[in-house]
């Protein structure tokens, strides 16, 4: 079945926090409207979502069917695996930039250009891997900006446990976050090998014991696109019914 195509354009931000020019993909909806309301998604990994995710088609499908709400999907691209590295690692140099670049850049300019809620559970963030791990932390960070958060895969450090530990409002975030049963000898960008697995599943228990609007998931596969694809229907029907 055919379901009406959203549109993809290109939009650019000067970013203060980072001192470089974003240049990001948007994802409208068929039918969009400024009349109507319509809630963020923000992609970090942003052209891998598009490309290989296939993220505008997942919409496309979703909304044709009307099994979500109206839906803007933002994908912020990275330049390169050393900038990416930078930003999305906690411990890389550009990574507490990339995140007020997120809160207090691109959440107001994305109201101010379109008809969004204007409220954290209005806005979610989505990553695989390294992009999950930031989103995760920028959510932890702005939880009345970012309200959902959608993790693939996410990389898990101490730093990240430690965030986990400290945040005191487990209810302003609603988290869906699935990892692959075979990874645990991920090959990572330094080409160390990781076990992806051990740590996802004690930020899994950690997240269960706070009481989050939470949702786990391991899937039969490893670190790749070939499993996050099929998966990206769930989380978004999940986090947008």
């Amino acid at each position: 079945m055919e379901f009406p195509m959203g549109k993809i354009q290109e939009i650019t931000l000067q970013s203060k926090a980072l001192g470089e020019e974003v240049t990001m993909l948007v994802y409208l909806p068929a039918t969009f409207s400024p009349l109507y309301k319509y809630s963020l998604l923000i992609a970090q990994d942003g052209r891998d979502y598009f490309q290989l995710g296939r993220i505008g088609r997942v919409a496309d499908e979703l909304l044709g069917k009307k099994e979500i709400e109206n839906l803007i999907i933002v994908g912020i691209p990275y330049d390169s695996v050393e900038d990416r590295w930078k930003k999305y690692h906690p411990k890389g140099e550009k990574h507490q930039a990339y995140i007020r670049f997120l809160a207090h850049e691109l959440a107001p300019y994305l109201d101010a250009e379109f008809p969004t809620y204007q409220m954290g559970m209005g806005r979610a963030l989505i990553g695989d891997s390294l992009a999950a791990t930031v989103s995760l932390l920028a959510a932890l960070q702005y939880p009345h900006t970012f309200g959902k958060v959608l993790l693939q895969s996410p990389y898990v450090n101490e730093q990240v446990i430690e965030a986990v530990e400290s945040f005191g409002q487990p209810g302003l975030l609603n988290i869906y976050h699935t990892v692959g049963k075979k990874e645990t000898n991920v090959k990572t960008s330094s080409s160390k090998q990781k076990d992806f697995l051990a740590p996802n599943r004690e930020l899994s228990s950690l997240l269960k014991s706070k009481d989050y609007p939470y949702f786990y998931d391991e899937f039969d596969g490893d670190h790749t696109w070939t499993h996050w694809q099929p998966d990206l229907k769930r989380a978004i029907r999940m986090m947008f019914s």
